[in-house]
């Protein structure tokens, strides 16, 4: 398929739904662009993708993912720029994680190729859907699920890939609290934290849902075998600056997904001569630096939210603050960039963005 223009089958929606959007609601995640694409993978290779109306799939009971958790999704954003450009942000890192987490799951890889052309295609035609407030975006739900009708444990020989859209608002309304998570465990070493797998969130809920009776918007994993490392928090990768320097913790471990908001955050901070750590890092040097002062700022990196300023940090019933938002020199400089960057109102000096 890819030796050559890639078809796509189109069916349009007879009237769009578009002029019923409420622009200054947009509640994250509950409204849905007019199409979808579906592409089926059946007889060993994947078949023409489709763009058709958005709206409910059939599913047969036995439907493999339902039962077995082979089940994959990415996270993305288009936004336009003042011209009007429909602007997607770094799609060729997702579809390289896509295939990651394929290979993780023991999914049929998606070419890196196919998977940008199926997410641009979509996003042109329904362009209109992208908000043109600041600070808001059209959120990008690319997924693929096992199809076999069929009640027994292996890979799948079907599957679908899908992708729909949503116009959303801002994450976070405000900085938000972090508990450090001492008892559950988001993944171990050998497992699939590293691969976007369904059944990762799912995990999480139930220890998420304790931390949020308590006050906290989101927890922070550590690891596994001695819950004495940082590890990322449930919606995104974390990041601290301390004695002026970034430091975050190492992607080598397989029990991280490799962010693609934070190793953008690194990349920009390297050409802005910020000192990089890339390594473990502990819960005591963290709770330490935070302490005594040394930890000016800590935020999540994430697609959802881009840069999610922490407010506090809990760690065995302390609660221990950071400085005020508006001091923080670093995260605010980088919101600020990566927001003007993704809305094209500033040169693309690093060659991120695909126009759709």
């Amino acid at each position: 398929m890819l030796e050559q223009t890639i078809n796509f089958k189109i069916t349009q929606t007879p009237e769009s739904r578009v002029t019923q959007v409420d622009w200054e609601n947009l509640p994250f995640g509950r409204l849905f662009s007019d199409h979808m694409l579906l592409m089926e993978y059946s007889n060993g290779e994947w078949q023409t993708p489709e763009i058709l109306p958005f709206g409910p799939i059939p599913v047969h009971p036995a439907t493999s993912a339902l039962h077995y958790g082979q089940a994959i999704f990415e996270g993305m954003k288009a936004n336009k720029s003042p011209e009007g450009d429909v602007l997607i942000f770094r799609p060729e890192m997702n579809a390289k994680r896509f295939q990651e987490s394929c290979e993780r799951m023991g999914m049929p890889l998606i070419p890196e190729t196919l998977f940008v052309e199926c997410v641009r295609k979509l996003v042109d035609l329904d362009r209109e859907w992208i908000p043109n407030k600041p600070g808001y975006s059209l959120y990008i739900r690319p997924f693929m699920f096992a199809t076999d009708e069929f009640v027994g444990i292996r890979p799948s020989d079907n599957y679908k890939f899908m992708i729909f859209a949503s116009p959303v608002g801002a994450y976070y309304s405000e900085p938000v609290n972090v508990l450090i998570e001492e008892h559950y465990t988001r993944a171990a070493e050998g497992g699939v934290g590293r691969a976007k797998a369904a059944g990762n969130y799912g995990a999480s809920l139930y220890p998420a849902k304790l931390g949020q009776l308590k006050g906290y918007h989101q927890l922070l994993w550590t690891d596994a075998k001695t819950h004495e490392f940082v590890e990322e928090s449930g919606t995104m990768n974390i990041v601290f600056i301390i004695d002026g320097k970034l430091i975050t913790p190492s992607e080598e471990s397989d029990t991280i997904l490799r962010g693609i908001t934070k190793r953008s955050v690194i990349e920009v901070a390297q050409s802005w001569g910020i000192q990089i750590e890339e390594r473990k890092v502990t819960v005591k040097e963290i709770i330490e630096a935070v302490k005594n002062g040394s930890c000016t700022e800590a935020f999540g990196a994430g697609t959802a939210a881009t840069i999610a300023h922490i407010n506090k940090i809990g760690f065995r019933g302390e609660d221990y603050y950071l400085p005020a938002v508006e001091s923080r020199s670093f995260s605010l400089k980088m919101e600020k960039y990566m927001n003007d960057l993704k809305n094209g109102l500033i040169e693309d000096e690093f060659g991120w963005l695909l126009k759709a």
